[in-house]
């Protein structure tokens, strides 16, 4: 079903997108969060780069690579809710909330919390089948991560 919703979303193109599966719906969700603002950094690239290397076991051109595609998801598929469900359908629960844990260091990786940002994440969470406690403790662990010697609102 997933399948059929995402090819109805995207540009018929010579280079058709992959079938999203966990990797790239949460690519799509960092890349989401960090276009938000209409500001798309350098370091949040870099941040999401990083990410993908560490979760999914890529060198840096790989995660390079999977960000590229996974940008492109982004701009053809629908709601974010959409890749939340992928996510919850096929990975178990640690791999949620690393997922989470992910999506909260992509927002605070320019220690500004926008609006836009956090709505993204709520929204993540609520469709990974993630609890509001899970996306608070997600919060305070990506913002221990990113700042270790500031102290946690």
């Amino acid at each position: 079903m997933l399948k059929k919703l995402f090819q109805a979303f995207r540009p018929k193109t010579s280079s058709p997108l992959p079938d999203p599966d966990a990797e790239l719906a949460l690519g799509a969700l960092l890349v989401r969060v960090a276009q938000s603002d209409r500001d798309y950094q350098v370091e949040e690239i870099s941040l999401i780069d990083r990410i993908l290397a560490q979760l999914y076991q890529h060198n840096a051109l790989e995660a390079a690579k999977v960000r590229a595609t996974c940008e492109k998801l982004h701009a053809a598929a629908p709601e974010t809710d959409t890749f939340g469900r992928l996510i919850r359908e096929t990975t178990g629960l640690e791999e949620r909330l690393a997922a989470l844990d992910a999506l909260w260091e992509v927002v605070l990786a320019d220690n500004i919390e926008r609006e836009g940002e956090v709505q993204i994440v709520d929204d993540a969470c609520k469709a990974m089948g993630l609890s509001v406690i899970d996306n608070k403790k997600a919060r305070a662990k990506a913002h221990a991560k990113l700042y270790p010697s500031a102290k946690t609102e």
